[in-house]
């Protein structure tokens, strides 16, 4: 059965939800007899009537997996995807009784964000802004297919794929420092590049150090609300006015071969260990299981080669700034998130610690103050949470909430989430008017094409500022500090 099957109605949706509290919703168990568990949606009213019927069928779908953990989670930003809706998170126990399935992690692994504070500030970038964004797309190449600054040997890549953000640095991209403060510090353990296939290396090696295309991008931000002081200050960010920069990219060709690869291997794994499915986008095998295993594997080693293309646009994003700026200018990791993996992770369930495979498919992992994963200086504040938002209304840093360990796995939004689908902004905007339109605005904007522009109009996305109220609204993150852009980058 296809995930676009939709089986409910609107009207029996809405006599069937029930009303948690503010911001939060629950589809009973029984409302439909394959259902394993509930699904929890985190929305305002408005979200939730903006969200595809779709979507909430991909989430009830999730919900029938075997031995899923407790509930099936849509975030804020929930919206249709491919198998597990984007915006959706569900976890499953670590072991032979658990699945692992790579619909739940997404194409694009590893696709995250990373956060730069520098102690420029709007004065210091004003009149500079064109010169900036020339230098930007000058040395972070961009766009579909498009390659980088290096050509790596099948052994260079395979090192890659194991060490992530850390060969990058070995190799003079970077500093030690810069790893503090990279989620799982820029490397997964677990990776094992025998596991990904020659096509996917073959992808992935001209790829190091690029954006790529459709939502990914580099956008110049200023500082312009801090909602906590103390703990902005302790990730660096002083001033309303400070100059920050938000890199959004992951593991472009390499990591969506893996998918490729492995989707086609748990077809297999369905048939062979009799896993019954509502959506066969949700193909997948037991955790611990050869094909899990490999997965797995093959998925870490995606996930470190994002980590290591971020560190190298780090890098590169550096020295263009050094380029209009001098060589006394400084670019800090304030942090660095994924938002498409499976990880492994402890979590409380119903009085019991459990050892969880947690699938965060357009999530970011929001842990509250004292999780050992959160780095030690930030660890009294909570795991700094990255949201990128459009390329009007900027984006916001969150931090992790007690109730988010409690409810969502320490898990939240990771976006705005999108209302229109690339092909229906392509028809409804024209990309030189969206340039325009913000130029008007103050926001420099340029890209390799002018589709990509179209595509990724702020029109296409929900209100930012709706989707962070209603995490923040339901509990499941604080503010911390927000930021709005002068230039954008686009692949």
């Amino acid at each position: 059965m296809s995930g676009t099957h939709i089986d409910f109605s609107r009207g029996e949706l809405n006599r069937a939800l029930k009303k948690i509290r503010a911001n939060v919703y629950e589809i009973p168990k029984d409302f439909r007899p394959y259902m394993n568990v509930p699904v929890r949606i985190y929305m305002t009213e408005k979200l939730l009537n903006q969200t595809e019927d779709g979507a909430i069928q991909q989430a009830i779908n999730v919900a029938a997996l075997p031995n899923i953990v407790k509930r099936s989670i849509m975030l804020p930003d929930a919206h249709w995807g491919y198998a597990f809706p984007i915006g959706g998170v569900a976890a499953f126990p670590a072991n032979e009784n658990g699945i692992i399935s790579p619909g739940g992690i997404g194409y694009d692994i590893n696709c995250g964000v990373r956060f730069l504070v520098s102690d420029l500030t709007l004065d210091d970038v004003g009149g500079r802004v064109d010169d900036l964004l020339r230098a930007l797309s000058r040395n972070v190449p961009a766009g579909v297919g498009r390659g980088g600054h290096l050509r790596l040997s099948r052994g260079e890549l395979d090192e890659l794929l194991e060490l992530g953000a850390h060969w990058a640095v070995e190799h003079g991209y970077g500093d030690k420092r810069d790893l503090e403060h990279i989620e799982d510090n820029g490397r997964l353990l677990g990776a094992d590049a025998s596991k990904v296939s020659d096509r996917a290396k073959k992808r992935g090696a001209p790829q190091v150090g690029t954006l790529g295309s459709g939502n990914h991008y580099i956008e110049v931000e200023v500082i312009d609300q801090i909602f906590d002081e103390h703990a902005a200050k302790v990730m660096g960010i002083k001033e309303v006015g400070q100059i920050g920069v938000m890199i959004h990219t992951g593991s472009r060709g390499l990591g969506h071969q893996v998918a490729s690869d492995y989707l086609e291997v748990m077809r297999r794994a369905v048939k062979k260990y009799n896993i019954k499915l509502r959506d066969m986008q949700l193909v997948c095998a037991p955790f611990d299981s050869p094909e899990g295993r490999d997965y797995f594997a093959a998925m870490n080693a995606a996930a470190n080669f994002a980590f290591a293309n971020r560190q190298m646009i780090t890098h590169f994003t550096r020295r263009a700034f050094e380029e209009v700026f001098g060589s006394g200018v400084e670019l800090r990791v304030v942090y660095d998130v994924a938002h498409n993996i499976g990880k492994i992770e402890e979590h409380v369930v119903d009085g019991t610690t459990m050892k969880l495979i947690v699938h965060r498919k357009g999530a970011t992992r929001g842990f509250a103050p004292g999780r050992p994963e959160i780095p030690a200086d930030y660890r009294q504040i909570g795991q700094p949470i990255l949201v990128g938002g459009n390329m009007l209304q900027g984006s916001y840093i969150l931090l992790g909430t007690k109730r988010a360990m409690e409810e969502v796995f320490g898990s939240t939004v990771h976006g705005a989430g999108r209302v229109l689908s690339r092909a229906a902004a392509k028809r409804r905007f024209w990309g030189g008017n969206v340039q325009k339109w913000l130029a008007e605005k103050g926001i420099r904007v340029d890209a390799v094409s002018k589709a990509v522009l179209a595509e990724e109009a702020p029109q296409a996305y929900k209100d930012l500022d709706e989707v962070i109220n209603a995490a923040v609204g339901a509990g499941i993150a604080r503010k911390a500090v927000k930021m709005r852009p002068i230039i954008v980058w686009k692949g």
